[in-house]
Formats: C-alpha cells, structure tokens, sequence
C-alpha cells in the first residue's frame, strides 16, 4: 500500500509551494528534494497566487507568523483549491498567542485545508478551543498514549469529520485519521524533539505525498508520516556517541534521501482503529 505511495512521488516529482516559517526553511526544502518532491518558496502577497499555480500542492506553515504573510497564505490557499490542489495547514504553536489561534482557524475555515498536520496540544486548541501548549510544543498533559489510544482516536475522527480535513497528528504514537479510519503509527524515536523542523520537514513531504496520489489523502498523509518517523529511526541507528541533534538533523534528510519504497512498505509500523 504504502510502497505504491512513495513510489508516486518518486515519480512525478511534485512541486510544492511552501509559505513556511524561516526557521526550518531550508529543511523543509533539502527534505522535499529528498523524498523525491521539488520545493519553491514565495510568501509574499505579489506572487503567491501565481506560484500556487505552477505548483501541484500547497503546504502553509504558522511557525513565524507575521502580518506580511498571513494575506499570502491566505490567498495561496484559496487560489490552491480553486485549482483542486491539496494543501497541508500545520498550526504550529496554536494555543501558544492569540494571533497564532485566530490566524490557525481563519485557514482551517476560508482554506479547507486537505491535511492538517500538528501536535496533539495543537489539534485540541483548534478542535477545543483549548490545548495545553508548551510554546510550539505539545504539552505532555495532551499526549497520546496506549491508555487513551481508542479515545485519542475517536476524537480524530470526530474532529475530521467537523472540519472536513484528513487529520495528522504527531507524538509518540502518531493518529492519521479522517471520519471512518485511523493510522496508529508507531515508527520514530523520541530523539525527533531535539530536532527543531522534523515536525515542519513532515509537513513539507505530507504535500509532496498527496499531490502525487490525490485519489487517497488519507493513506498518502499516513505513508508520509510513517516516512518521517522510518527516517528517524534509520538516522538515529546511526548517531556515534560524538554525534549530536545536527548530525541527527543531517542523518534524517539523508534518510529520506535513500529511503525506497520497498524499504517504507516494509518498515512502516501502523494499526488501523
């Protein structure tokens, strides 16, 4: 399933607009050539429809909001949609400022992203009103763990279902849902958190993933995660004890870089619920 997926992307190698945050901008580029995508970034309002419209996907990415690209992401996004082209919302630090929250819902309502990709404490902010975020972090009251899997899950389905978009959300154990199904995903290692990006670099590959297979955003959002996560294990299997979170950094791209289809078919970890 998944192999068919990847394999996708290889081969059409979509092009990807990102209005991402300036932080991990360059690591969402170097990891959508990886996975087999092509990147461009334009954020500013002059350009942003007319790059959408070269593009097969869209990812919108709030991790350094400002009032310069919020208009942007804005009107990108509805350009994307006119034109039937996925786009990925991560809300990065919703629930963290006011700006961050209202800017989040504004796209999940004007947009109607395909994915919304994010932790859990941002997922619950959106869903909720409330998420208890540790400034673009989830809060470990809000995680995600074998206990409250099954309640966890529900509330993805429930979720997707009201707000239209397949859901991605991010932790220790991953839920890929959309209003009948969920992803339990449980590829990656804790080691990913001291790495700031992977969250936004999974973003990035998530567009990439569903504009080569549009038919199934469902399983092209969970075959990206599991991706991700692949890529974390493979890269931190091969940290040396002078190796650091750059090297990780590093060892992840080159991950994805190498990953075959056939090695993410039969590396993913997932169960359905």
């Amino acid at each position: 399933m998944f192999q068919e997926i990847a394999a996708n992307v290889r081969a059409k190698t979509p092009l990807i607009h990102n209005i991402t945050n300036y932080v991990t901008v360059n690591d969402c580029a170097n990891i959508l050539l990886a996975c087999g995508g092509s990147p461009i970034m334009a954020d500013d309002i002059g350009e942003a429809e007319e790059i959408t419209a070269l593009c097969s996907g869209l990812n919108l990415n709030i991790g350094t909001l400002n009032q310069r690209t919020i208009p942007a992401m804005l009107a990108a996004g509805r350009r994307a949609k006119e034109l039937g082209h996925p786009v990925v919302l991560d809300p990065v630090g919703a629930g963290a400022s006011a700006l961050r929250t209202s800017t989040a819902l504004r796209l999940l309502e004007e947009v109607k992203p395909t994915v919304v990709r994010g932790n859990i404490s941002e997922i619950k902010t959106l869903a909720l009103g409330s998420g208890s975020t540790k400034g673009v972090d989830a809060d470990l009251a809000d995680r995600v763990t074998p206990e409250n899997l099954d309640q966890m899950a529900a509330f993805a389905r429930e979720f997707s279902a009201r707000c239209g978009a397949v859901l991605a959300i991010t932790g220790a154990i991953d839920l890929v849902a959309d209003p009948d199904r969920v992803f339990c995903i449980y590829n990656g290692h804790p080691d990913m958190s001291r790495v700031t990006g992977t969250g936004c670099q999974l973003s990035a590959v998530t567009a990439a993933y569903l504009a080569a297979n549009p038919d199934d955003p469902l399983t092209a959002a969970a075959a990206a995660v599991c991706a991700m996560g692949l890529c974390g294990e493979i890269a931190h299997a091969r940290l040396s004890p002078l190796d650091g979170n750059a090297s990780y950094r590093t060892y992840i791209i080159d991950a994805m870089y190498n990953l075959t289809p056939e090695a993410l078919e039969q590396g993913a970890r997932y169960e359905m619920r």
